[in-house]
């Protein structure tokens, strides 16, 4: 630090900023924000056969060739109708709620689906979590009412398994 002509430390300074100030913003619909979520309790298993085949009806029924279906590694978002904006944007179709799931949980090869999600979109259109989950368990005929959500749990944990 240099010192001034009398030996006083030197007056402090503004540095000057930039005109604006930066603010980082997503772009529209970049991640959804929910308006009612719902923890799936009992959580609901699959098997992975039926995960799989879950996963290929949401592709089969995607919002890119006509359906209202997006699924994800994470889980399936259900749109109002399928994609209609310009280089396969959403257009103007909503986003009315998701399901998500993790793989391998509680055991391997089982999927847990544990959220289901309404937007303010899909609210406004009387969507509820219950009715979202249905729609998506509706791509391979399981039912949310039943033996589904009641189902016996899978086997335990392999004890062996090495965890991370």
């Amino acid at each position: 630090m240099s010192l001034g002509p009398n030996g006083e430390p030197p007056e402090p300074h503004a540095t000057p900023m930039a005109a604006a100030p930066f603010s980082p913003r997503l772009a529209p619909h970049t991640v959804a924000v929910p308006a009612l979520a719902s923890n799936v309790r009992p959580a609901l298993v699959l098997r992975e056969r039926e995960a799989r085949e879950m996963l290929a009806m949401a592709r089969r029924h995607d919002v890119g060739v006509g359906g209202c279906f997006s699924a994800g590694p994470a889980g399936i978002q259900v749109w109002s109708g399928p994609f209609d904006g310009p280089d396969g944007t959403h257009g103007s179709s909503l986003h009315l709620g998701s399901v998500d799931w993790i793989y391998d949980t509680p055991v391997r090869h089982y999927a847990t689906i544990y959220r289901a999600m309404v937007t303010a979109q899909g609210i406004s259109v009387s969507h509820t979590p219950h009715t979202v989950l249905e729609s998506v368990l509706r791509l391979t005929g399981l039912s949310v009412e039943g033996t589904r959500l009641t189902m016996p749990m899978p086997p335990p944990r392999d004890p062996f398994r090495r965890r991370a």
